[in-house]
């Protein structure tokens, strides 16, 4: 709708970028109180935070490489041309490079793993459910063509050559849906946090909602750079959401029997 926030001689501010810059920030804030109310430094949150918002950018654009694999093997000077760097990658990617540092680094540095992962969690949705804005301004993540009422127009011929949407034709705002849904999410993680049983359990709690919602999201996506397995049949992200909810099923288990144990002992 509007990928130009500003613009004035050499000087652009994409919207996309700034809404993605301003998702992190108010997702480090919520992360920073919350982590405060479990006993944290907001010193250890910020620093925590920064390195999984670099490996969150990596780790999206290594899972874009890997889904479009074939078309990056045969135009290898693609991965380095301004269409990829200004794309946000894969979520998905992101998401598990970012958790994987994160765990790595709390271990490290002695933080406790999923007590730390529950204060992080209703800041990673609020962060998605701003960037997702950035991506309806930019035009990515776009749906497929609708007759519902609740369909998007977009008419910038800047966004169909950065990003690739369709212009002058209803599309489903997908975008829009998963910014509301994250945005629900947060709410719930958020009152979570007062009533958790164990530790992990509203970290469990996101990987069970995002996985849903992205699952049925996928469904009205239009865009074609997604990667698709089992012959078309499922979406690299829907195949994801599959595993991520079953890992969620397995950490429960798990993390119970732990809280259980040790409270026994």
């Amino acid at each position: 709708m509007f990928p130009k926030l500003f613009e004035y001689h050499w000087l652009t501010i994409h919207s996309y970028g700034f809404l993605l810059a301003a998702g992190f920030l108010a997702g480090l804030f919520v992360t920073a109180r919350a982590g405060a109310r479990s006993g944290f430094a907001k010193s250890k949150i910020y620093d925590l935070g920064l390195y999984i918002a670099v490996s969150s950018l990596v780790g999206s654009k290594l899972l874009l490489l890997i889904t479009e694999l074939d078309y990056y093997t045969r135009y290898p000077a693609e991965i380095f041309s301004l269409a990829t760097l200004r794309s946000g990658g894969v979520y998905y990617g992101g998401f598990i490079v970012a958790v994987a540092v994160g765990i790595w680094l709390a271990r490290r540095w002695g933080y406790p793993v999923w007590k730390t992962a529950d204060v992080f969690a209703p800041g990673i949705a609020l962060g998605q459910a701003i960037g997702r804005l950035g991506c309806f301004s930019a035009g990515c993540c776009y749906g497929r063509p609708t007759q519902c009422f609740l369909g998007v127009t977009f008419t910038n011929p800047y966004s169909q050559e950065t990003v690739g949407v369709p212009l002058n034709t209803a599309l489903h705002p997908t975008q829009l849906y998963e910014a509301a849904a994250s945005l629900l999410i947060f709410g719930l993680l958020w009152k979570a946090l007062e009533k958790k049983r164990f530790d992990g359990q509203v970290f469990i709690l996101y990987l069970w909602l995002y996985s849903v919602v992205r699952f049925g999201i996928e469904f009205f996506r239009g865009d074609a750079d997604r990667g698709f397995l089992f012959d078309g049949l499922l979406s690299t992200s829907q195949f994801i959401s599959i595993l991520l909810f079953i890992l969620g099923i397995v950490l429960t288990i798990v993390l119970r029997r732990r809280g259980a144990g040790q409270r026994a002992g």
